[in-house]
Parts: structure tokens; sequence; C-alpha cells
């Protein structure tokens, strides 16, 4: 089923990129000089199996999310990781907006600290920042915004869960907040099959540049690495 997919969807993008090539789509965002490295949502309840939220392809995702630590912790760039968890999830004064009304947030309580949690393979460092979010975007009602601009980060490197949720509004907020969006395609989930390769083909046409992970280690292994700040 999944070889059918692909094959069909093959078929789609080919005619769908002469008609956004036509009209001037598809253009380069091209990388920046100083990236930081956010990993969307890869805490437990979407990264292990048996949760309502969990993806699929950890078994690519991960190994190349620690490749990319790797790589940029070398350089010494910032490390920005996500979970979406909520403070309180019943009764009338929740904090879980209206979006419980579609998907089960409410299962996501910042009292189930195991499931929020991040994934212990690709665990934060103690200086690393780690984004208590409450919709989909990493940028909606957080400091990651004014986190970026005040290290002089031009370069978003996006890697996580879900594909066709918080990855793409990340994205999209990415771009209109002044970031170059560069999205790791092997680096990126979801749930239903053929939700990541369509995201990922609409996404390179006007949000972001979609890279291979080998073009991205390229690039953080060919930047200057991040001066140390002196001791006060």
């Amino acid at each position: 089923m999944a070889d059918e997919i692909q094959e069909a969807l093959d078929k789609i993008f080919a005619k769908d990129s002469e008609i956004y090539k036509s009209r001037g789509f598809q253009r380069r965002i091209g990388y920046g000089k100083r990236p930081a490295i956010i990993n969307i949502d890869l805490a437990n309840a979407w990264t292990r199996p048996g949760h309502a939220f969990s993806c699929d392809g950890m078994d690519t995702i991960i190994p190349g999310v620690q490749a990319l630590l790797k790589a940029g912790r070398a350089k010494r760039i910032p490390v920005v990781y996500t979970t979406t968890a909520y403070n309180v999830t019943e009764g009338t004064n929740t904090d879980m907006g209206l979006w419980h009304l579609k998907i089960p947030v409410e299962i996501l309580n910042l009292e189930n600290k195991e499931d929020v949690a991040i994934d212990d393979r690709i665990a934060p460092e103690a200086n690393e920042q780690v984004i208590v979010k409450k919709r989909a975007s990493a940028f909606h009602g957080t400091y990651l915004s004014s986190f970026l601009q005040a290290n002089g980060i031009d370069t978003v490197i996006l890697t996580g869960v879900t594909m066709a949720g918080c990855v793409r509004h990340t994205c999209e907020d990415a771009i209109a907040e002044g970031f170059r969006p560069i999205v790791v395609r092997e680096c990126v989930g979801d749930r239903v099959p053929g939700v990541v390769e369509w995201n990922l083909f609409d996404i390179d046409a006007k949000f972001g540049d979609v890279e291979p992970l080998e073009s991205v280690l390229d690039y953080l292994a060919r930047i200057d690495p991040v001066p140390l700040r002196n001791a006060p």
C-alpha cells in the first residue's frame, strides 16, 4: 500500500510542480549564517508506541535527530525542544482552548510527566531550551521568536512531528517571523500515510526549503562555531 501511495503522489507532485514553476513558486530560501535546531514534539507521547499521538517513522527520525544534535552541538548552536502539554484539562478553566474539541489533547496533562517528557534517546542537555506550548506552532504564545532573535539566529532547522500539524505551522510562522525554515526530510513524521510527503512538497513550494539530512549535516559542518561567551 505504501508503494501505491508513493507512486500516486509522485504523479501528482510532477503535475503540480509544473503549475507551481510556471507561476514562480518553488524558489529556494537557502541557508543563513546562524542556525538553530528546533525539535518539535519529540516527546514520548509522540515517539513511543501505544499513545493516541504516536507517530510512524521513529526508526529513521530518531537516528537523524541524533546526528543533527551531534553536529549542531559541536558548533555550539542553540538547540530548542518543544512539547505540548496542559496545566488544567478538566472543568471550564482549562488552558486547552478549543483544540480538545478536535483532538484528545486532554491526555497531554503536565501531571503525566513521562508522556510529555522529551524522548531520552535525544535528551536535551542542561543548557538547552525545552518549551511547553499549548498550540500547534512552536511560536504561538511562546518566547521562541525572542530567544532566537536574541541569539542572532537567521535559520531554523526543523525536525519532529507532526508534519501536517505542529511542524507545518512552525515552519509557516518561522518565515513570517523572519527566519529561514529548513525542514529535514528524514527527521519529520506523522500518523497517516501520504501526509508527510504531501506536506513536504507543499512547504517546499511555499514556505521553506525541504533538505535531505546529508545536506543539512554538510551545512553544519561548514559553518563557524558560535563563539564562547566570556564568564561574568
